[in-house]
């Protein structure tokens, strides 16, 4: 009897030895959840580009911990009612480790719940300011928040001596936020909104708004606070029919070359604040994001023979700050990954320098945000 149980024990230390081992063996799976096609898959399929990207330089050189990171991929098709059954689908039946996605915030905040009760470390890569605002306890986001942009860009304001300003808002979801940032904080920069225009993205005429700006009384500057896609370059070009000379200002959705392709001449002088990564030759040698622009620039051109979209920046931050938290966690076990997450200090990246804590779940300075002017057809730095 002593022998049989001997026997058994032995053979389950071998079982759990056998488990351990393959456990160790076992890819990491990151789940991506992204915009690849639709309307927004211009900005979808950089962000998956640059995942990518960085993964394969991460198993190239081994992996983290000892396993390769595998990921689980699904479009959403620019639609943001697909985005909840796709998470479902990435936490029961794919069961990653992580998730990374929600290209637009509707996207993100369709995620959000799913993510929450499942207790899941989820880095969106959506702009909006809800996405982390209350702070919520299993999600983090990469990209500068639609508050952080409206105040970059009355500071701006500010410093140009502009304090009366027409506002022209998209009403989808980063234009209404960043309007309602704007309208809350203005007056604590001595700006004043004269005008306050809304229009849908899918309005093929805004004259009647702009005229109303045009005509508003002591309007010194106009900004068309809007999300990305095409009807940001609609409302510029209709700002030139109408000959309005108002200095122009948008926020840094626009920040890519199909903006500047559909606008032309009409978006010359417009300002708007990014991230210094979005123009790598004004970013000083020491600066300490240098090494990670170029780096990354470098291995995108060398991988898909193009030059990235400013929003793949988004992405690749959010898998520079996932590989970084589990190597730092010595794990994936999920509570320790978003510890270690939350605890990201000083890392660099694209969109900036990371630090984290338990009241800010993005980690972004204001000053990380670097206003750029567009000159014969390019962002050009300015501070």
């Amino acid at each position: 009897m002593k022998r049989l149980l001997k026997n058994l024990l032995a053979a389950m230390a071998v079982v759990a030895a056998s488990h351990a081992v393959n456990a160790a063996d076992d890819p990491i799976k990151i789940g991506i959840l992204l915009s690849t096609t639709g309307v927004v898959g211009f900005i979808g399929d950089p962000e998956q580009k640059a995942v990518e990207l960085y993964v394969k330089k991460i198993n190239d050189g081994g992996g983290v911990l000892g396993r390769k990171v595998e990921l689980v991929s699904y479009d959403d098709a620019s639609e943001p009612a697909r985005s909840s059954s796709l998470t479902k689908r990435l936490i029961e039946s794919d069961r990653v480790d992580l998730i990374i996605g929600g290209t637009i915030t509707p996207s993100a905040m369709a995620m959000i719940p799913l993510v929450e009760r499942a207790e899941i470390p989820y880095i969106s890569v959506g702009g909006g300011l809800p996405i982390v605002d209350p702070v919520k306890k299993w999600v983090f986001k990469t990209p500068h928040t639609d508050r952080q942009v409206a105040q970059r860009i009355l500071q701006d304001m500010k410093a140009k001596g502009y304090t009366k300003i027409g506002l022209l808002s998209e009403t989808a979801g980063f234009g209404q936020s960043g309007r309602k940032e704007i309208l809350e904080n203005a007056a604590s920069y001595g700006i004043t909104v004269v005008a306050d225009e809304k229009y849908g993205p899918k309005d093929t005429d805004i004259t009647p708004q702009l005229t109303t700006i045009k005509n508003a009384p002591g309007v010194e500057a106009l900004l068309i606070f809007c999300g990305a896609g095409t009807s940001p370059a609609m409302a510029v070009k209709n700002k030139a029919r109408l000959d309005i000379k108002l200095p122009l200002y948008l926020p840094h959705a626009v920040v890519n070359q199909e903006f500047l392709n559909l606008t032309g001449s009409a978006s010359e002088g417009a300002r708007m604040p990014t991230a210094g990564f979005v123009v790598p030759d004004g970013v000083a040698a020491d600066d300490p994001q240098k090494p990670v622009i170029d780096g990354f620039y470098a291995g995108y051109k060398e991988m898909y023979k193009e030059t990235p979209s400013p929003f793949a920046g988004n992405s690749y931050d959010a898998i520079v700050i996932a590989v970084d938290a589990i190597r730092r966690a010595g794990s994936t076990d999920k509570a320790k990954v978003r510890q270690a997450i939350e605890e990201t200090r000083k890392l660099p990246g694209l969109n900036g320098v990371f630090t984290m804590s338990a009241t800010d779940h993005l980690g972004l300075a204001l000053t990380s945000l670097r206003m750029h002017v567009v000159k014969h057809g390019k962002f050009v730095p300015e501070n």
